[in-house]
């Protein structure tokens, strides 16, 4: 079977580390590897990695310029087949998960498992999609925390680009697709996140749209124009106007309403529309 590497990057968290180890120790996998990269933490999470130096295989300590940075590190230190990056603080969603997933590490690029996704009042499973379309990628993203990544990926379309902070991730999966990477959904819950990290703020969901606009007009200019009109449709005015087409007379309404309003600020006549 496959070699399974899990890399775990943490920074001055030490509580949420050691909830991240203890959940790999009660893992089952006939060929696994774990991999904490911290990046030269104050706290006491240099001691939680040496209290579990039995589960980690190999760790470093040392300063990184952030997340990204560190994960290529953990990329570079991996020897197995496939990648999963179960982040500090995360873990898996229950005991023994990874030996009931442990069949599916076969040929596929991706493998998207379900992924539970609780805190600041939220609690859910979140699904990747059965059929991927692009347009899926304009809003949203393959939870990295469940998304398990051949490693040769990473040498056909790269390693994560340090200059972004939130979105580096995102852009790596949108190569990977457009490439042609292959891939399957399972669903099969594997990982627990809590939404208490810096993307799950205000702050990191305005930091998180700037960055993926750059990215769309700098390498996706051709389907930059697309994104902003799926980013207009999610407006509330467009979902009414949505439920209202579900029904025969809401679109004969929607339409009249709608000729009119162009009649009167385009000054076309009704045979014109």
């Amino acid at each position: 079977m496959p070699k399974l590497s899990i890399i775990t990057v943490n920074f001055n968290n030490a509580e949420g580390l050691n909830r991240t180890i203890q959940s790999v120790a009660e893992q089952d996998f006939s060929d696994l590897e774990y991999i904490v990269v911290d990046g030269n933490s104050s706290d006491d999470s240099v001691a939680i990695i040496k209290k579990h130096e039995s589960v980690v295989s190999q760790w470093i300590s040392e300063p990184d310029t952030g997340v990204y940075h560190a994960m290529n590190k953990g990329i570079g230190m991996a020897t197995g087949d496939y990648l999963l990056f179960l982040n500090s603080g995360d873990h898996f969603y229950k005991v023994g998960v990874l030996s009931k997933i442990e069949k599916y590490l076969t040929a596929e690029d991706l493998l998207l498992f379900d992924i539970h996704v609780t805190g600041q009042g939220k609690d859910f499973i979140k699904k990747h999609p059965d059929s991927l379309r692009f347009s899926y990628l304009f809003e949203e993203t393959f939870a990295h925390q469940a998304v398990i990544i051949k490693r040769s990926l990473f040498e056909s379309v790269g390693l994560y680009d340090e200059s972004y902070t939130i979105v580096s991730d995102w852009k790596f999966f949108i190569h990977a697709v457009k490439q042609g990477a292959s891939y399957k959904t399972i669903h099969e819950v594997l990982t627990t996140y809590y939404l208490d990290g810096m993307s799950a703020t205000a702050e990191g969901t305005f930091k998180r749209r700037a960055e993926r606009e750059t990215i769309l007009t700098t390498e996706f200019p051709q389907f930059y124009e697309d994104y902003k009109e799926r980013e207009l449709l999610k407006m509330n005015r467009f979902k009414a106007l949505a439920e209202l087409e579900k029904s025969k007379a809401g679109r004969k309404i929607t339409s009249g309403v709608l000729r009119l309003l162009l009649r009167i600020f385009r000054n076309k006549s009704v045979k014109d529309l």
